[in-house]
C-alpha cells in the first residue's frame, strides 16, 4: 500500500476519532448522567466520563483524544510523516493506559474508548508503514 493510499485512510480513521472524542467530551461535560453505552457493570462508559477516568492531570482525558486526532488528521493533510509517527506513538502509549485502568483497575469496558483504541492501533500501523524508508534507514546508519 503506498503513501497516496495511506493518507485519506488515516484522515478518515483520525475523523472517526475526533467525532468519538467530542462525544465523550460532550457526554462529560453536558450530559454526565446520560450514557447510553451502559449495557452492564462490566460494559460501560461511566469510568471515562464520570468515573476516575474522567480526567488526566485535571484534564477531562476525552480532550486528549481529541488533540491527538486533530493533529494526526492535520499531519496527514500535510503528509508530516514525523508528526503523524509521533502523535500515533504518542495517542497508542495512551490508549494502552487507559485501556488498562479500564480493565484491571476499574474492571469496565468503554465500547467508545475500545472503538477510540482500535483506530489509534490502525493510525500507529498505518504510520509505520508511511515512515518505513526513514525507520530502515536511521537503523542502517
Amino acid at each position: 500500500m503506498n503513501e497516496n493510499r495511506i493518507f485519506p485512510i488515516i484522515r478518515i480513521l483520525s475523523t472517526a476519532g475526533v467525532i468519538l472524542a467530542v462525544y465523550l467530551l460532550w457526554q462529560q461535560i453536558a450530559h454526565p448522567d446520560f450514557q447510553p453505552c451502559n449495557i452492564s457493570s462490566l460494559i460501560n462508559c461511566k469510568a471515562v466520563i464520570s468515573g476516575p477516568l474522567a480526567r488526566t492531570f485535571g484534564i477531562p482525558t476525552p480532550l486528549y483524544g481529541l488533540i491527538g486526532y486533530f493533529v494526526i488528521f492535520v499531519s496527514s493533510i500535510y503528509r508530516k510523516k514525523i508528526l503523524l509517527l509521533s502523535m500515533a506513538s504518542f495517542g497508542l502509549i495512551f490508549c494502552l493506559w487507559i485501556a488498562y485502568r479500564e480493565l484491571f483497575q476499574l474492571h469496565v469496558i468503554c465500547p467508545i474508548c475500545i472503538t477510540c483504541q482500535l483506530i489509534m492501533i490502525t493510525i500507529f500501523v498505518l504510520a509505520i508503514k508511511v515512515n518505513k524508508k526513514r525507520l530502515l534507514k536511521s537503523t542502517i546508519q
